[in-house]
């Protein structure tokens, strides 16, 4: 059985720009006010992609993820660049999934098909709210009213798409989220993100919320509006396959559980992380942050990486349990077992357990409970003790 049959391999490409810088985010996305030579970027990532797969050879890729950034800002023929120069270093599996993250604005929507025929066939939609006072808050470009534009036209453009949703914002109660959730679910057809807003150090909302002026919702409301996401989706049809996802039966985001299922990934662009197995041995990749930065390392030496680090076997069955009790399936203990060399405690199992945080399946698999998830974290500490 080779490689290729036997695991997902998914590649990032992390385009950085974005039109202007939410308050919220803390992600690598720079705003520019000259335009971006995309040609000289299509040419780096192009080189970028053929050094990586130097290193991994004969991968069959299963998903490709476009993300940001702003992805959507690309021109369509940068994109089927993009996708153009994976397909010639790597095999592209027949039923590969190719998402982008667009922004709900009627000017990214005119290019969706244009995405469309360059190969692009499932696009996840920033709409973060769907009321214009919260999305002008969260400062965002576009209203309520353009993003349900946008999502009718990624529904006539693509066979699946998904969108976002930030809860937990300020003056939000449960009764209103539940009505908006059902509002979105009407619209979001198979997949939803819902995210707990988080106060990150560092960005606007984080001086905000030290200064007073930005009130967010106290523990046991979020705890509320958490249990919320969970009936109504439930309800509706599109349980939670992880922590914060959300889709109908079939419907996952493939590239994601490559994450949480701890395999292959390459990454690719400024602030790019990868996790590539080379003789036997995982390694943790990430690139260099700042975009003009990457180009010209790229450009010099063919890649962008700042950091290539070897996981070792205790590390990287830490990673394989913090990643895999996000999803609902679980994991399988012997997995674990074979990438540490030792078994999880079964006394922790036991004690876990009786607290109703974990569910042993029939077949041996661990997964965290439905009273387990909103203390993830500390379920996932003790089992790594």
């Amino acid at each position: 059985m080779s490689h290729a049959d036997r695991e997902a391999f998914g590649v990032y490409v992390h385009w950085p720009f974005c039109l202007s810088k939410c308050p919220y985010c803390d992600f690598n996305s720079h705003v520019r006010h000259a335009p971006v030579d995309e040609e000289r970027f299509v040419r780096a990532f192009a080189r970028e992609i053929e050094t990586t797969a130097a290193r991994v050879p004969g991968r069959q890729v299963s998903s490709i993820f476009l993300g940001g950034g702003t992805p959507s800002l690309m021109q369509p023929q940068t994109v089927g660049a993009v996708l153009d120069a994976i397909g010639k270093h790597w095999q592209v599996s027949r039923d590969v999934e190719v998402t982008l993250e667009a922004n709900p604005t009627s000017v990214e929507a005119t290019r969706f098909r244009g995405y469309r025929a360059a190969g692009v066939n499932r696009v996840s939609l920033g709409v973060q709210a769907l009321d214009d006072a919260s999305l002008k808050a969260l400062g965002r470009l576009h209203t309520a009213r353009e993003a349900l534009d946008a999502v009718a036209i990624a529904r006539s453009a693509f066979d699946r798409y998904s969108f976002d949703l930030i809860y937990a914002r300020p003056d939000q109660t449960p009764r209103m989220w539940a009505d908006e959730l059902k509002q979105a679910i009407s619209e979001a057809a198979e997949h939803l993100s819902l995210y707990q807003l988080t106060i990150e150090e560092g960005t606007p909302f984080f001086g905000l919320h030290a200064a007073g002026k930005l009130q967010t919702p106290d523990e046991a409301t979020a705890r509320a509006l958490y249990d919320v996401t969970q009936e109504v989706c439930a309800r509706e049809g599109l349980p939670a396959y992880e922590i914060s996802n959300h889709a109908r039966t079939g419907a996952e985001c493939k590239h994601n559980l490559v994450y949480w299922r701890g395999e292959e990934y390459a990454g690719i662009g400024p602030g790019a992380h990868g996790r590539l197995d080379i003789d036997g041995v995982r390694h943790a990749t990430a690139t260099e942050r700042r975009p003009e930065a990457w180009l010209l390392n790229v450009e010099e030496r063919g890649h962008g990486v700042v950091s290539d680090d070897s996981l070792n076997s205790e590390e990287r069955a830490d990673e394989f349990l913090l990643m895999g009790l996000r999803l609902a399936e679980g994991i399988d203990p012997k997995r674990y077992a074979k990438l540490s060399g030792r078994q999880l405690d079964p006394h922790r199992i036991a004690m876990l357990r009786e607290e109703g945080a974990i569910a042993v399946d029939a077949d041996g698999r661990l997964r965290v409970t439905k009273s387990g998830f909103p203390v993830l974290d500390a379920v996932v500490a003790d089992l790594a003790a």
